[in-house]
């Protein structure tokens, strides 16, 4: 019994070093063997694999001291293998130069980047920080702040692209105070009025309002001051608190560029620069203000006295378009994407409700939301235009749902007040109707999406779909699908059904998809058809030459006289002069009528054989030679 024992768990002890992670610190402690009781051989149960103890029947002084040995070899064999896999494997720490960039980049490139740290520690942050995580009760970091952190921490001008609810304004913000937290020990760099050190750019003053609330969280622990500048609000203020020493300003590109002009900011001291949602920025016309806001940045850094900055872009989606001008706006920057770029979210679940046109669509909407209130979630409604959004909010005012309204017609002030609304516990109004504008940049506790109008790409849906189940909760997503949007709606299904990449999915790519089809499909049967036909040609071509050659039937011969003939053969049009006997010749001579049957039966024959295409011009020089052949008959 002690030898199967001693057999059975060496196997256990062998196949949970080789599947479980191994720590070459935890080594001495996960191996340490337990000291025999007494008395010394007692059956012994151990609900662990990783600890062997030694069920010998019998022990001596040598086996004691053999079994240690024996140990610590097995444990240097493993530490050796544990440290040439984790050569292997790039860790989090550390990144190649093209991480996750173009679709046409190495495979480990982007396997590299699927690996998490344990824990913010590993990434390097300083205690202040960490500090700051802790009154967050944050304690592990998600995929993109993994890889993200070290790698602005670096110095390295990046992009970082996960989807919507993965942490990303951490994943920029925590190395960024970290970094003017080094430049005041090493530099001596300090606040000072008007001059700040870095600036984060936003494309809508609730995205800016919400990193603000993130920066001011963190310089409790970390001591730094932030303030925000965006649009909608009053410049006097703003112009006060630009006034006092700060060290980050967060805000929207066209509000800080009038301050600049207004002379109540400067560049002077900007290292860092931050935009936030870049394919928003691109996308929605902010293009020329963020151009002219690096003017000056740029000029500066061609100095060779001048200061550098680093650029930090964020973004949940990135189309190739997008990522055509980032890459010539900022050269040399690294793109650093996550797995789940552009892919559905993995804890949300995606409904789609096909419409045939009889149902009435505010109907079909009542009858999903209602349910969805009766259990107590918060549901956002998204309409595509202004007409939509108005006519869903009269519908569910006349049954009796209270409801919140966000998109471009209502106010600034207004449009926040609509928020905090919507984000109390108190039920007064668990819905929110809007538009796209709410789809980016906002971070709302949403458990159920609803689409009354179906996006019209793929980017607007992944966006939308963004609101809820942020930061591993769950959500619900259903899409009320028109006829004029199933197209769409399906290849979206299907992506979605094979974890696939929606980037590229629009009503016009996916119509023109569908005609390109069709149009293959058509040109397919009818070279189908073409081939048919000249089969079919060929078999009736080969068909009387078969009949006539094998079978050897006799041909019947034509007939040269009479009116028949001149049916059969005009000769006055023909260009072929037909020349006269010399001698009258009677149609009625034996004779002759026999050379005219003989005659036409050998031309009859050798038309046969030698195929069915003749023209009407050979057929008139068959004609003459029968009349040839006859006047010589008769001059005999």
């Amino acid at each position: 019994m002690g030898g199967t024992g001693r057999a059975l768990l060496s196997l256990s002890y062998f196949s949970s070093t080789t599947r479980l992670p191994f720590s070459v610190l935890s080594i001495p402690k996960r191996f340490t063997l337990p000291k025999p009781l007494s008395p010394p051989n007692p059956p012994r149960v151990y609900l662990g694999v990783t600890v062997r103890p030694l069920c010998t029947t019998t022990t001596t002084a040598t086996d004691e001291a053999i079994e240690p040995l024996k140990h610590s070899i097995l444990l240097e064999k493993l530490r050796i293998r544990h440290l040439k896999d984790t050569a292997k494997t790039p860790q989090a720490k550390t990144l190649p130069k093209s991480v996750g960039g173009d679709d046409g980049g190495s495979k480990k490139e982007k396997k590299g980047i699927t690996c998490t740290a344990a824990s913010f520690y590993e990434l390097g942050l300083s205690d202040e920080v960490m500090g700051a995580l802790e009154e967050m009760s944050i304690s592990v970091p998600t995929e993109i702040q993994s890889i993200g952190v070290p790698a602005v921490l670096g110095g390295k001008s990046v992009v970082l692209g996960s989807h919507t609810g993965s942490g990303k304004t951490l994943a920029y913000m925590l190395p960024l105070v970290q970094l003017l937290r080094r430049d005041e020990a090493l530099y001596g760099m300090l606040m000072k009025p008007r001059r700040p050190r870095a600036v984060v750019l936003c494309p809508t003053r609730e995205l800016s309002e919400q990193v603000f609330r993130v920066s001011k969280s963190i310089s409790h622990h970390a001591r730094f001051r932030s303030t925000m500048i965006s649009g909608g609000g009053r410049l006097r203020p703003q112009e006060d608190s630009l006034n006092t020493p700060i060290d980050m300003v967060v805000g929207t590109p066209g509000r800080i560029l009038q301050h600049i002009e207004d002379g109540n900011m400067v560049y002077g001291d900007i290292r860092y620069l931050v935009l936030d949602e870049a394919d928003t920025m691109f996308d929605r016309g902010f293009g020329p203000d963020i151009r002219k806001f690096l003017g000056p940045l740029k000029n500066r850094a061609s100095k060779s006295d001048g200061l550098g900055f680093q650029t930090v872009l964020v973004t949940a989606t990135m189309t190739k378009g997008v990522q055509n001008l980032v890459d010539e706006e900022f050269q040399g920057i690294v793109h650093l994407r996550t797995s789940s770029l552009h892919k559905k979210i993995a804890s949300a679940r995606h409904d789609f409700i096909k419409l045939s046109g009889s149902e009435n669509k505010l109907e079909a909407l009542l009858q999903v939301l209602e349910p969805s209130l009766a259990k107590g979630n918060k549901v956002m409604v998204f309409c595509n235009t202004l007409n939509s959004s108005r006519a869903v909010d009269h519908f569910l005012d006349e049954n009796q749902i209270s409801t919140v309204n966000y998109h471009g017609e209502v106010p600034a002030e207004q449009r926040v007040e609509n928020l905090k609304k919507f984000k109390t516990d108190d039920g007064d109004c668990p819905t929110l109707v809007c538009t796209d504008l709410a789809a980016r940049g906002l971070d709302l506790d949403v458990d159920h999406v609803i689409m009354f109008d179906f996006p019209l790409n793929s980017i607007d849906y992944l966006h939308r779909t963004g609101r809820t189940a942020r930061m591993g909760a769950k959500g619900k997503v259903t899409s009320l699908v028109s006829r004029k949007d199933q197209a769409l709606a399906s290849r979206i299904e299907e992506a979605i059904m094979k974890n696939e990449s929606l980037e590229s999915l629009t009503v016009d790519n996916v119509k023109r998809d569908i005609a390109r089809s069709r149009i293959n499909q058509q040109t397919a049967k009818n070279s189908k058809l073409v081939k048919v036909s000249n089969q079919t040609s060929k078999n009736k071509a080969a068909a009387p030459v078969k009949s006539s050659a094998v079978r050897g039937k006799p041909v019947p011969a034509r007939k040269t006289s009479g009116t028949k003939a001149g049916k059969a053969f005009d000769v006055s049009k023909s260009k072929i002069k037909v020349t006269k006997p010399s001698k009258p010749v009677k149609s009625s001579s034996p004779s002759s009528s026999k050379g005219a049957t003989s005659g036409g039966r050998k031309k009859a024959q050798s038309r046969k054989l030698g195929g069915a295409k003749f023209t009407s011009k050979l057929n008139v020089v068959g004609f003459r030679g029968r009349s040839s052949s006859s006047t010589k008959k008769q001059a005999f």
